[in-house]
């Protein structure tokens, strides 16, 4: 799929390819809903805390003789039917995200992209010429691309712009069109966060970081700004593992030499 690069100004400045392996997707709303779900699940701080019966402070006397009283009997003021009781099924602090594999969750974000891409949603940039972090600016780029209208009234589309560290100008200059804009890292797409926005937006630079993260190469450039945290442990694992087998495979060529030369000696 070919897409048209527009300049800052909104001129066209050729075209370029989006691969169809990560742009081409059949969507499969049943996984988009679970792995969608499961962020949202995640993102959940589980801190509500209620205190149940046992818990309330006060309520250890009988607030009345058993019978004799016409009242309903009662054996503490504390019961969840009484006004400042305890709670019945007491809500606790718990952890609510959910094991989503890692398959469905890259999936989940290359349908996301389709979509986006299928519905000529994807804007790209091929550079943001802003020179200075203003606000004005970045209003101006907007609206020579037509994500922006001057007009009040009109309702704005949400944009997802992905941003890379070499444009601290751009993302300082759209990060204060919060009500409009969410700023993101190639490393930090997700599924929820592209089904959320109306337009998705890259620049040169950024689509490329993108499809490097994808493809995986990312990693093996070792670009820390385009590695996510799991991507430098597993990085780190995997060099610590590599070196610890060349520190056995010494010790081991040491001590076999060791035990030949100790044998070579007690023949002699």
């Amino acid at each position: 799929m070919n897409i048209t690069v527009k300049t800052s100004t909104g001129k066209d400045a050729g075209k370029v390819e989006l691969p169809d392996e990560f742009f081409g997707r059949e969507p499969n709303l049943s996984l988009l809903n679970q792995v969608v779900l499961a962020q949202l699940a995640a993102a959940r701080r589980g801190t509500q805390s209620a205190k149940s019966r046992s818990e309330v402070s006060g309520g250890g006397s009988k607030p009345w003789r058993q019978k004799g009283t016409g009242r309903a009997r009662a054996g503490s003021s504390r019961s969840p039917i009484w006004r400042g009781g305890g709670m019945s099924h007491a809500l606790k602090p718990r952890d609510y995200s959910q094991k989503t594999p890692k398959k469905m969750v890259r999936a989940a974000l290359l349908q996301s992209l389709s979509d986006r891409a299928k519905e000529n949603k994807i804007v790209v940039v091929q550079s943001w010429d802003i020179e200075a972090p203003k606000t004005k600016e970045a209003i101006k780029v907007l609206e020579a691309l037509e994500l922006r209208s001057s007009n009040v009234k009109e309702k704005l589309p949400r944009l997802l712009v992905v941003v890379h560290h070499t444009e601290e100008a751009a993302w300082k200059s759209l990060r204060g069109l919060s009500d409009q804009v969410q700023l993101i890292l190639p490393r930090e797409l997700s599924a929820y966060d592209v089904l959320c926005s109306d337009v998705l937006v890259f620049s040169s630079d950024t689509l490329e970081a993108t499809l490097r993260v994808l493809r995986g190469d990312h990693i093996a450039s070792f670009d820390p700004m385009d590695l996510s945290m799991d991507d430098i442990v597993d990085a780190g694992i995997d060099a610590l593992e590599t070196t610890e087998g060349s520190d056995r495979g010494a010790t081991r060529r040491g001590s076999g030499s060791a035990a030949a030369s100790k044998e070579a000696e007690r023949v002699k």
